[in-house]
């Protein structure tokens, strides 16, 4: 195998790595705030129940624990990209 086609071998497999682990992500982050989106519109009740006798909703620690979960999935991304995509993208060159 010559190194041109290893090069692109490896281009495709970046490539694809790439868009499979940026889409996912992606699309789990939207499915998430499109649900809370949708309980607010269609049943909002369900956010408005308070917890532990204190001032803190539903809502709050759902729409909170969502925002905590998009910068640890933004830090897992950032740490794949490091780790293995930079490797992978240093073979194309």
């Amino acid at each position: 195998m010559n190194k041109k086609h290893s090069s692109r071998i490896s281009y495709h497999r970046f490539i694809f790595l790439n868009k499979l682990i940026s889409f996912s992500f992606s699309t789990l982050i939207l499915i998430l705030y499109f649900s809370f989106i949708l309980i607010i519109g269609f049943a909002p009740d369900l956010f408005g129940v308070f917890l532990f006798d204190s001032y803190l909703t539903l809502g709050i620690v759902a729409g909170l624990s969502i925002i905590l979960f998009s910068i640890l999935i933004t830090f897992v991304y950032t740490i794949i990209a490091n780790k293995y995509l930079d490797k992978l993208r240093g073979k194309i060159k």
